[in-house]
């Protein structure tokens, strides 16, 4: 459970808690809803109207290398991320992320909170030294906030995606623990 605090008008600030945990059957139908707002699916590649049916076929069954957690606040879920941790002998030590937090509950440190939850798991319990994503190129925050937990830039990919009627680029990005 992290504590964070919520701005509001006038500069006054309010408490409240988020709990992060992994998701469970029950909490689908509230990621689906999360990534059905037009910033977590055109930030992702996720496609507009998601289906709850495509999420349960994602997410009741997770392979035993991947992981789901959330960020629940009041009972809600507020953020969601994944990761993939490769089957490949040659890149056993390598994991795959990405991430979701919805509109209204930005700029509090939810991602933030996430992130370090699974580069948490990642490092600390499955033997990951590398963490992979990759950012849309015009996704300034979401790369300040890699940036501040030790991911880098390691190349650009042209026409990485294509996104709301136009190809857009991304940026690799890893952190890689020495």
């Amino acid at each position: 459970m992290i504590a964070d605090r919520i701005p509001l008008d006038k500069g006054k600030t309010i408490l409240v808690d988020i709990d992060i945990r992994h998701s469970h059957d029950a909490d689908i139908d509230g990621i689906c809803r999360l990534y059905s707002q037009q910033s977590c699916y055109a930030g992702t590649l996720q496609h507009p109207f998601p289906s709850l049916h495509s999420w349960q076929k994602r997410l009741l069954d997770l392979p035993d290398n991947c992981y789901s957690l959330i960020a629940v606040r009041d009972g809600d879920i507020v953020g969601q991320i994944g990761m993939e941790v490769f089957n490949n002998p040659r890149r056993k030590h390598v994991a795959n992320i990405g991430m979701a937090v919805d509109e209204a509950y930005r700029g509090i440190g939810i991602a933030s909170a996430m992130l370090e939850a699974m580069i948490s798991l990642a490092q600390n319990w499955l033997a990951v030294r590398r963490i992979e994503l990759e950012v849309y190129t015009d996704n300034h925050l979401a790369i300040s906030l890699y940036k501040k937990h030790g991911f880098v830039i390691e190349g650009e990919m042209r026409e990485y995606a294509f996104r709301n009627g136009e190809y857009i680029d991304a940026f690799l990005m890893a952190n890689v623990r020495d």
